[in-house]
């Protein structure tokens, strides 16, 4: 069974861009996305926005400064 949905342009745009492949269609997109979205335990999402805290508070090493910090 299909249905047709409504999306804006700026949408329809992302969609686009977010295809692994030429033809895969914009259903597949969606399911893969929700997918993703679903698979994101608890835990998981716990840990996501403590990192993201962490980062607005200035807590985090550059690339610059972990390859001086290692010598690369």
């Amino acid at each position: 069974m299909y249905t047709t949905i409504q999306v804006t342009e700026e949408l329809k745009n992302f969609l686009e861009k977010m295809k692994l492949y030429e033809r895969e269609t914009y259903n597949e997109v969606i399911e893969r996305l929700v997918e993703d979205e679903l698979e994101l335990t608890e835990e998981t999402k716990k840990e996501i926005e403590t990192v993201l805290k962490e980062v607005k508070a200035g807590k985090y090493v550059t690339h610059e400064q972990a390859k001086k910090e290692l010598g690369i």
